[in-house]
């Protein structure tokens, strides 16, 4: 009986601190916890992402085969208890940084890790570098932690397969200058490379509004993506910067001419404005006078005589020398 109470009281040791001691966790500040009994993640009763915002992003045919069961996610805080046949699954929920050529499943491609490739509109194979932020998605963890097995690389796929299909049919918005202008001094704005470089900021957005459904789908937001570079193959390059700076000098010389055309239209409005004054200046006297005239008239013939006399008057008095008739 002794050594069956020894064996009991062991085992009931060696139960407590295998189990019962270890069941208490904590969930740090930037984390988030799942708990799976049996395997089977704890549900928000029968609700699915389908029911969340982050899911209206979604397409038609893509609503069905995301639809995620909504789990009771865990807060930061702790201790917290779960019994043998329970299982925690913590995630970390802080915003990542990684650069876009980063495959998780092939360390050496894209030059490893380093410079993604794409082809233009123009057939020419281009290097982009750049960085992606992102961070798990607490709405959608079932998507991150049991959806697929390397959430990761699926989002990874996905934001490469859209920009590389963006880069091959990219165009640059008209501006008013292509519109308008010469075919000659805006030829070079069909070069994709270029559209894509005066353009990053556009083609950023693009991606951050094409990628807003990567939360439904695997559980993962892409907050951001910062396209900072788009070099030309090398043996095109020197060919490029001579477009290049041909086009800048075409449009120099084409803003020199605009400005000094300009400042002849202003020179030209100038002058008509002082040609008008002084003809405005040299009526005004005579108008004054017509309205004396009339005034002087509606007064009486005799007081007209009279003004025309002292006008005379006047008159002889600052010549010198006058011709008088003399009525025989």
């Amino acid at each position: 009986m002794g050594l069956l109470a020894g064996c009991f009281l062991g085992f009931a040791v060696w139960f407590l601190l295998r189990y019962i001691a270890t069941s208490f966790y904590t969930v740090d500040q930037s984390e988030r916890a799942v708990k799976t009994v049996f395997g089977r993640a704890v549900r928000v009763g029968s609700s699915t992402t389908l029911d969340d915002p982050i899911s209206e992003s979604l397409k038609g045919d893509e609503r069905e085969r995301y639809a995620c069961p909504q789990v009771q996610v865990i807060p930061p805080g702790g201790p917290y208890f779960k019994w043998p046949w329970e299982r925690i699954h913590k995630v970390s929920v802080a915003t990542e940084t990684l650069n876009m050529a980063y495959d998780p499943d092939s360390p050496s491609a894209n030059q490893h890790n380093t410079v993604l490739e794409a082809v233009t509109k123009d057939q020419l194979n281009t290097g982009l570098t750049g960085q992606i932020r992102f961070r798990v998605c607490d709405r959608n963890l079932y998507a991150y932690l049991f959806g697929v097995a390397n959430p990761l690389a699926h989002v990874m796929g996905y934001f490469v397969s859209v920009l590389r299909e963006r880069i091959a049919t990219f165009e640059a918005p008209a501006t008013g200058a292509a519109a308008g202008g010469s075919t000659e001094a805006t030829a070079v704005q069909g070069v994709s490379i270029n559209d894509l470089r005066k353009n990053l900021r556009d083609l950023n957005d693009h991606m951050d509004q094409e990628c807003r459904c990567s939360a439904a789908r695997y559980g993962i937001v892409l907050e951001a993506s910062l396209i900072t570079g788009i070099d030309p193959p090398p043996e095109v390059e020197s060919a490029l910067a001579a477009i290049n700076t041909a086009y800048n000098q075409v449009s120099s010389d084409i803003s020199l001419a605009q400005a000094a055309a300009d400042q002849r239209i202003v020179q030209s409005k100038r002058a008509v404005e002082v040609e008008t004054l002084k003809a405005e200046a040299e009526v005004q006297p005579l108008l004054r006078l017509a309205e004396q005239l009339s005034t002087l008239k509606q007064a009486g013939g005799q007081v007209l005589t009279a003004y025309i006399r002292n006008v005379r008057l006047a008159l002889f008095r600052q010549a010198s020398q006058s011709i008088v008739e003399v009525k025989p």
